[in-house]
Order: C-alpha cells, then sequence, then structure tokens
C-alpha cells in the first residue's frame, strides 16, 4: 500500500487528472509507466503477443498453418471457395483448442465429455415391481379398511343415548331463541328512543 499511495502523490504533484481507470482496479503510476490490477487476481492471463496467451498463440499459429495449407493444396483443383470450405472443419477444432474454455476444461476435454454422455453411456430401464394385480390387491384392501371404519362409526351412532342429544339441541334452541327475543327487545328500544327521545 506505501508504493499506491506514493503513486497517488506522485501523480498530484505531476498534476495528472486521472490516476484511477473507474471500473477498472488500482492503478499504479511511477514516472511515465502505468501498470492495471485486475480485481479478480484468478482471471489474470499473461499475454505474449497482441494479447493472446502462449497457448491461445500457438494454436492461432497452427490453425491458420494447416487452414493455409489446406487452400493452397487444393485452391488450384476445386477453387479458392471450395478449398475454404474444406479447411473450416479442419481448422475449427484447432483454433477452439486454444481458445474456447468452459469451467476449466479445454475444447478437447469437453467434446470427448460430450461424446461420452451422447454415445457411451447405456440406457436407464426402469421395471416397476408393481403390476395390476399388486394394485388391485391394495385398491381392495384399502376399501376393506373403508368398509370396517364405516361400521364402526354407524355402531357408535347407534349406541349414543338419544335423549342426551336430544336434550342438547333444546338447550341450543331455547339459548338462540332468548337471544333472539333480547335483541328483538333491543331494536325495539332503539326504535322507540330515535321516535320519541331524540
Amino acid at each position: 500500500m506505501p508504493l499506491l499511495k506514493y503513486a497517488v502523490a506522485f501523480c498530484m504533484r505531476e498534476r495528472k487528472e486521472v490516476c484511477r481507470k473507474p471500473g477498472s482496479g488500482p492503478v499504479i503510476s511511477v514516472g511515465i509507466m502505468v501498470i492495471d490490477i485486475n480485481k479478480n487476481i484468478d482471471n489474470y492471463k499473461e499475454t505474449v503477443v497482441l494479447g493472446l496467451t502462449a497457448k491461445q498463440l500457438i494454436y492461432s499459429v497452427l490453425s491458420v498453418a494447416v487452414g493455409g495449407g489446406i487452400v493452397l493444396l487444393l485452391y488450384q483443383k476445386v477453387g479458392l471457395t471450395v478449398s475454404a470450405y474444406i479447411a473450416i472443419p479442419a481448422v475449427t477444432p484447432i483454433a477452439l483448442s486454444g481458445f474456447y474454455s468452459y469451467n476449466g476444461m479445454g475444447f478437447i476435454e469437453m467434446m470427448k465429455l460430450k461424446m461420452h454422455f451422447a454415445c457411451g453411456n447405456r440406457a436407464l430401464a426402469y421395471v416397476s415391481t408393481e403390476g395390476e394385480d399388486v394394485i388391485q390387491n391394495i385398491r381392495e384392501q384399502e376399501m376393506l379398511a373403508d368398509k370396517k371404519e364405516r361400521k364402526k362409526q354407524k355402531g357408535r351412532r347407534k349406541k349414543a343415548d338419544s335423549r342426551e342429544d336430544f336434550q342438547k339441541t333444546a338447550k341450543k334452541m331455547l339459548l338462540s331463541v332468548f337471544l333472539l327475543l333480547i335483541m328483538l327487545g333491543a331494536l325495539a328500544g332503539a326504535a322507540v328512543w330515535y321516535k320519541y327521545f331524540r
């Protein structure tokens, strides 16, 4: 951090307006030299030429050489356009091997994995252990259990004393009639008050 503070102080003394680019990591400025530091150090790739890494540069040169060789060998016999179309399928996997990356895997690894999943996996077969006979037996057992439960409920209803039920119902009816009379009386009292005492 002292170097960064020194660089900012140096920028202020030299009256430079931009010491840090917006959206990028800190910029260390020493004299004329400016070194950008990535925010995410994991994505850092050292470039060799023209912003390409060594792997990308090697595969680019290789794909241009293979494509150029195919075109040079075939253009006199089939023409330039057709020879270019013949070179494309040969050049594409070479170029993708240098540039393509998915979850840390290169193009060749990814294609091997895709081919394994497409052709190498065996089909998974499901064999049901529940045939029609088993399902029919389960349904019959459920129906028998339901019938037994209904019989038990009917027996309980018959055993209950009908007099107790009648008395409970009578009490509920008397309570509701009493509450209705109270409400009617309150309504009549409100009507009388509104007509005569308001």
